[in-house]
Parts: structure tokens; sequence; C-alpha cells
């Protein structure tokens, strides 16, 4: 069943460098985005335990809904997520599996909005991304993922 579809890609290859919007990416199984900052292993939190290292989502429509609520305009690249959504209600799919293009993932997690967000962002993006600052997931199978691909339940 298709659930949405994917507006934007973004990955960085350090920490702290801002955010790449790409058309396309590899995705790895086990490891996250091929030249993303958490596949190389050097994201801020990689040494940090848990689940859902691998990629982030948000919705466009949490992007939208910052501005609308808060006054606080944002590029997609600045929410610091890997991939981002349109149509799909991401909190849903924490405990399921679901398909981007055709690569599967797993909902590990939310990916609620922290302080090293807001400080490479914006002031106030914490606060308006609180429970709605997407998803983290697992990589189970390789492949391509593109802007525009389809997201649907696996």
């Amino acid at each position: 069943m298709r659930l949405g579809n994917v507006t934007a890609i973004c990955i960085t290859p350090t920490a702290n460098s801002p955010m790449e919007s790409v058309g396309e990416v590899r995705a790895l199984a086990g490891k996250g985005l091929d030249g993303d900052r958490y596949c190389l292993g050097v994201g801020t939190y990689s040494a940090t335990p848990g689940s859902g290292r691998h990629v982030t989502l948000i919705e466009l429509e949490s992007i939208e809904a910052l501005q609308r609520d808060y006054g606080i305009a944002i590029p997609p690249t600045s929410a610091r997520r890997n991939i981002v959504t349109q149509g799909v209600a991401l909190n849903h799919l924490v405990g399921r599996r679901f398909r981007v293009g055709s690569v599967i993932f797993a909902g590990a997690r939310l990916c609620e909005p922290c302080a090293h967000l807001e400080g490479l962002s914006q002031k106030g993006v914490l606060r308006g991304l609180v429970h709605r600052g997407g998803l983290r997931a697992e990589v189970l199978s390789d492949g391509m993922i593109r802007v525009g691909d389809s997201i649907e339940s696996a």
C-alpha cells in the first residue's frame, strides 16, 4: 500500500557540516546511506548506543508546520534528516517495516529534536519539532533511493 513519497534526500560526510541535497543515494543494509556521516561512523551520535542510527526521515508537512505554527522557515537540509517525505505519517511507522523505492527499512523510534539540531539550524526548532521531528530507521536491504520514490508498507 502506497503511503507517500520522497521529496528530498540529504546527506553530509561529517558531523557538523551542512547537509547536501542529492537526487539519489545508495542505501547499504546494516549501515545507512552511502556517503552520509552515520554510514561512515562519524555522526555526532555514532558512538552512542541505540537503534535507528542508519537513516532519519522527516515529513515535509512538519517542516511546513514549523513555519506556520512558529514562524520558523528552514530548508529541508536544515532539518538534518536524511529523507524528507510527503503524505506519510512517520510516527505510525515505529516498529513497522516499510519500503522506500526498492529499499526495505524498519522503523526504530521517533527522531525527537535536540539542542544539537537547534544549534546547527535556528533557535526555536527544538520546540517546534517536538513529536514531529521524524523517524529513525534501520536499513534492511541494499538499493537505490531517488527523489520521487514511493513509500509503501513492506
